[in-house]
């Protein structure tokens, strides 16, 4: 089969590799839908850790094709999405409940062989069922949509308050939602004006193209910022769009390496909490749920697809104008 597999910094080919087959407690999923998420290019370019050669992709959807020894929930001809994110459960933070600090973490698609590729096997207890009229694309939005939710559950917002997503990308575009399922009155800061109109289409009451413009609509700040845009300067720019007493959410994942300038004194005296959400403990059974019951608008984060064969291209040469999440599918 055709595996799209990262060698080696800067050198990602696609494959022919051995189908793969379960193992105890195992599945095997033929692919249906992967989205290439920003990580992805971070580990093309070594700013994100993994362990090549790997094949890539950590959010899919497929369909389950064989089980292996000991698995008795999940049925061939299932659609499931994968939670790529294997804990230990037995390191200190396993035990603290905090699995996705799991010492000895084990990620689908950067330490292990994900789903840009035709076939892929997942541990079984990382799949949840999805529905079977479900486009596949949506499904495999069910990973970034669980980082979002524990992102959101750490910024915990109320009925009311004021929150300002920046980043018009598909993590700021489902915070935005997320946020407005809260109760809460939702702004996002981006500069692209189709992403702003979008947000306003997905129950942002108000968009902004600068911190500048963002800070008018609220001046005295907004109760929660979630930070989506993963770029440093933009987490530089949240301490003073924030209310006092307010928080900050960093959700963006930037480079391995880099490095932003922040005040203390700004933080303390205003009393700020700046939090960071890692991944998606225990969400992404939430996410699947969330997705099925249909009350969030996906389909227009699915910017296009591209085939497998393409994948490469996709991930290695700079997004397009407008892009919000691209899906690689089957050729």
């Amino acid at each position: 089969m055709k595996a799209l597999r990262l060698h080696a910094p800067g050198d990602l080919r696609l494959d022919d590799v051995a189908a793969p087959a379960p193992g105890p407690g195992e599945i095997t999923v033929r692919i249906e839908a992967a989205g290439i998420c920003g990580t992805d290019r971070h580990l093309f370019r070594s700013e994100f850790p993994c362990t090549p050669p790997v094949t890539l992709g950590h959010e899919f959807c497929g369909i389950v094709t064989a089980i292996g020894d000991g698995e008795t929930h999940i049925a061939p001809g299932d659609r499931v999405t994968c939670d790529p994110n294997i804990a230990c459960g037995t390191c200190a933070q396993c035990t603290r409940g905090r699995i996705h600090l799991c010492e000895n973490l084990c990620a689908i698609g950067i330490h292990r062989d994900g789903g840009f590729a035709e076939q892929v096997a997942i541990p079984a207890h990382r799949a949840f069922v999805l529905p079977p009229s479900l486009d596949p694309a949506l499904g495999a939005l069910a990973e970034p949509l669980a980082c979002c939710i524990h992102g959101v559950d750490r910024g915990a917002p109320l009925p009311g308050e004021r929150v300002l997503v920046i980043g018009g990308g598909v993590i700021g575009l489902l915070c935005v939602q997320l946020a407005r399922l809260a109760g809460a009155h939702v702004s996002l800061l981006t500069r692209s004006p189709d992403k702003r109109a979008l947000a306003e289409t997905m129950g942002a009451s108000h968009t902004a193209a600068t911190p500048q413009a963002a800070l008018a609509e609220c001046p005295a700040g907004y109760d929660l910022v979630l930070e989506c845009a993963g770029v440093p300067d933009t987490v530089v720019a949240a301490p003073a769009l924030t209310a006092r007493g307010g928080r900050i959410v960093v959700l963006g994942v930037l480079a391995q390496r880099a490095q932003v300038s922040i005040e203390p004194f700004d933080l303390l005296f205003r009393e700020i909490d700046l939090k960071t959400s890692f991944l998606n403990p225990f969400t992404q059974g939430r996410a699947a749920d969330l997705i099925a019951s249909g009350r969030l608008s996906l389909a227009p984060l699915v910017s296009r697809t591209v085939p497998l064969s393409r994948a490469a291209a996709a991930i290695t040469e700079p997004a397009a104008p407008g892009d919000i999440r691209v899906m690689v599918v089957p050729d």
